[in-house]
């Protein structure tokens, strides 16, 4: 997986960086985004547009933030939680962990 994005991202989803990635790669949560880790092309146009700096090389992630590639790729993988489907899941639903951080104010 070439880039990650972290909690820096809850509940604030600027969105920019979903509109500089050429491939599509970056999808909504209900509190924040993530990035498919098949799709990314490590190009590498998502991260300086990040505000929050939420988005980092996998292999660069401070080690505070490292299960965030995991989280990541779960995303996308399961089928308790992750982007809208096809199956019927209308909205998306956000990892577990991320759904437990406290909202921001």
């Amino acid at each position: 997986m070439p880039y990650v994005i972290t909690d820096a991202c809850v509940d604030v989803m600027d969105r920019t960086c979903v509109s500089q990635c050429p491939v599509d790669c970056i999808h909504e949560g209900e509190r924040m985004l993530y990035i498919h880790p098949d799709d990314c092309i490590d190009c590498g146009a998502c991260e300086p547009e990040c505000p929050q700096d939420a988005i980092h090389l996998a292999d660069a992630l401070p080690s505070d933030l490292a299960h965030f590639a995991a989280i990541n790729a779960d995303f996308f993988t399961s089928s308790e939680y992750g982007p809208a489907k096809d199956d019927g899941r209308a909205s998306a639903v956000d990892h577990p962990y991320v759904a437990g951080i406290p909202g921001r104010t």
